[in-house]
């Protein structure tokens, strides 16, 4: 074995250090969460930092207890000592027979100190020896093992927000932003899975991110353009997560598959037709659309032109059903929002006079709603969400408030929260995964300075649970949290149902921006949170090769037709253009001297045939001192007798012309 090893380490030697395959160094997790930590969270989360670094900080006593150790000298410099210091030895004992941790010395004042007490002395000590004893002079505060305790603050109202959050288990402690928009960030879509987001923006296109595959740069695997020109308002998954729908301005809506892949576009309605009923589709924008909760081939979609419409979508060419809602007065009033409720048994319709009709889906049913909420609103509607059991509505408006509906009393909402300001169309309202809270963005005032903020509220108690700010400068349209559940254990005890969760995807997302930026917030907790933002915010990016760098081949053929003649250089290109006069449409200057190259000088005139006449005398410029009245009267008898033209065909019905007379003859008498 030993010839082995030798002749191993001999071949080894002929290899530079860096041979084999090496392991990468790895940056920990707690650096990487650290570098995603939220600098400014709520005042719980700060009231709870500051408790939990008061215990883990050293008192005043405690460091200088550290620093006394660390300068003090060992008692003899030359023996490295290890562990505590060994004492002194005993006589009639053996120093080289001692195994484990040395023997503590004899207490003195002892009785019957003999051999056998030594030897039951030793069978009961366990562990490592005890401290000398200390003399009756020193106080009992000087004497002091280790590092003393932490003071012990008496419960205060820390405390109960920290338990109070952790009742909510909110994650907000770190963030990442998805980018690449342009402008506000008007709509967000997460699959079923909690794997891909989808985002669109004003301006016209939509971004594709995956957090499976995406490393720690956060880029988007795809950007698509449905439509040139026309904003995304709204994205919606299937229930199976294999299509999505995009939504956007025109009066079409299209279908993309899971990678991105146009699927198909539903056909646009006949403009000119009055009734919308029998229009194939939408004549105006859309403004809204959601997939159905439970089945794939159904979709719903709202437009301005005052009509919801329910789509199949293996069939792009007709809906299957039309919606009018109800109106105060004929006309066309848009529909700025829908929604589905938790079973697809339901549809909401926000209207633009400012009520919420709701229909139910039964066999022969109508336009007629069941549920009318006249005036719920003083302004558009922009979100509307059902709760799980279909029992209460929230309403999102452009009046800057949020109203919470019992759906068995409509006469009044059961709470109304102001001071939301809502500047977006767009603004949503979306449920905690446990349905606890339900949360909602506001948008950025010019005299405001408190920014974009993220409202999260009691669903049992109807109050405000805590604002988190996103961005101080970018209003929050869209948010969302995750809402699978990987398990779910019902238990009925005393008539109560108790939900038990075992794993729960604790991300939030929000979507901010204004008119020059755009980007998705997603709010994480290392510790409650699971897949989604960790797997790419761990994955650091792949380093760059030098296979990675591909010049592009250069042919250059001199003699090729100019067809397939390389183009010059631009800057080239551009001083050839302003040398030629005929496409630099370059103006030519006058001659101010002696004509030459055919040219005269424009003393003498600029044309040839000008200056020939000048000098033969047969151009005379007298018109300055001619007297226009008299050059034309000049002409009066030649015309009288010999008309020309069209003169001749009315020579027996035209009147004789009655000229003035000159008044100048007048003026000299």
């Amino acid at each position: 074995m030993e010839d082995d090893a030798d002749i191993y380490d001999g071949i080894r030697a002929q290899f530079p250090l860096t041979f084999g395959k090496q392991q990468k160094s790895q940056t920990p997790l707690e650096a990487i969460h650290n570098a995603t930590r939220r600098s400014t969270t709520g005042s719980n989360n700060n009231k709870k930092k500051k408790t939990s670094d008061d215990l883990l900080s050293l008192s005043s006593s405690s460091k200088a207890w550290l620093d006394s150790l660390r300068n003090s000298k060992p008692p003899n410099p030359n023996d490295s000592v290890i562990g505590p210091p060994r004492p002194a030895p005993v006589p009639g004992e053996d120093d080289d027979a001692m195994v484990g941790p040395p023997r503590p010395p004899p207490a003195s004042g002892g009785s019957g100190g003999g051999d056998d007490d030594d030897d039951d002395d030793d069978d009961v000590m366990v562990g490592p020896p005890r401290p000398p004893p200390a003399s009756g002079d020193d106080d009992d505060e000087d004497v002091m093992i280790g590092p003393p305790k932490p003071p012990v603050e008496p419960s205060s109202d820390s405390d109960a927000d920290t338990e109070e959050e952790n009742r909510y288990r909110i994650p907000m402690s770190n963030e990442i932003i998805l980018k690449g928009h342009t402008k506000i960030v008007s709509a967000l879509a997460i699959d079923q899975s909690g794997s891909r987001v989808l985002s669109g923006s004003y301006d016209y296109s939509v971004r594709m991110f995956d957090f499976q595959g995406m490393n720690a740069r956060l880029q988007s695997f795809r950007q698509l353009e449905p439509f040139e020109g026309h904003q995304v308002r709204n994205l919606s998954w299937s229930p199976t997560s294999d299509k999505f729908l995009c939504v956007t301005g025109s009066a079409q809506a299209k279908i993309y598959d899971r990678d991105g892949l146009t699927l198909g576009e539903f056909v646009k309605g006949d403009m000119y037709i009055r009734d919308l009923k029998n229009t194939k589709g939408h004549i105006s924008g859309l403004t809204c659309g959601e997939w159905h909760p439970k089945t794939k081939e159904t979709i719903l979609t709202s437009s301005e032109d005052g009509s919801l419409r329910i789509w199949d979508v293996n069939d792009f060419k007709s809906q299957k059903q039309v919606i009018k809602p109800k109106l105060a007065r004929p006309g066309r009033i848009p529909v700025t929002t829908c929604a589905w409720d938790r079973e697809g048994k339901c549809i909401a319709g926000g209207i633009g006079d400012g009520s919420v009709q709701i229909w139910n889906l039964k066999p022969g049913w109508g336009s007629r709603p069941d549920i009318y909420i006249e005036k719920s609103h003083s302004d558009d509607i922009t979100g509307l969400k059902f709760s799980s059991d279909g029992k209460i509505l929230l309403s999102r408006s452009f009046d800057g408030s949020l109203k919470v509906w019992d759906l068995r009393q409509i006469k009044a909402p059961l709470k109304v929260f102001d001071d939301l300001p809502n500047h977006y169309a767009q603004t949503n309202i979306a449920f905690s995964p446990d349905e606890q809270l339900f949360l909602t963005g506001t948008s950025v005032e010019k005299e405001s300075t408190t920014g974009g903020l993220l409202c999260f509220y009691d669903c049992s108690k109807l109050e405000l649970v805590q604002r988190v700010g996103i961005s101080p400068t970018c209003s929050v349209v869209q948010c969302a949290w995750h809402p699978r559940l990987n398990q779910v254990y019902h238990t009925l005890i005393a008539r109560c149902w108790i939900l038990k969760t075992c794993t729960i995807i604790f991300v939030i997302f929000a979507t901010a921006g204004d008119r020059s930026q755009g980007g998705t917030h997603v709010l994480y907790d290392p510790t409650l949170s699971e897949r989604g933002a960790l797997v790419c915010v761990a994955r650091a990016p792949r380093k760059k090769s030098i296979d990675d760098f591909e010049a592009p081949p250069v042919i250059h053929n001199p003699h090729a037709l100019p067809l397939f003649r390389d183009q010059p250089s631009r800057k080239r290109q551009r001083e050839k253009i302003l040398k030629d006069p005929v496409k630099s449409h370059k103006p030519e200057l006058p001659i101010t001297g002696p004509g030459h190259g055919g040219r005269l000088g424009t003393t003498k005139g600029s044309l040839l045939t000008q200056y020939l006449l000048k000098q033969g005398g047969m151009i005379k410029e007298t018109w300055m001192e001619e007297d226009p009245r008299e050059a034309i009267l000049k002409y009066a008898d030649v015309a009288a007798k010999d008309p020309k033209f069209i003169a001749p065909a009315y020579a027996a019905t035209q009147p004789e012309p009655v000229f003035a007379k000159s008044d100048s003859d007048d003026e000299e008498k």
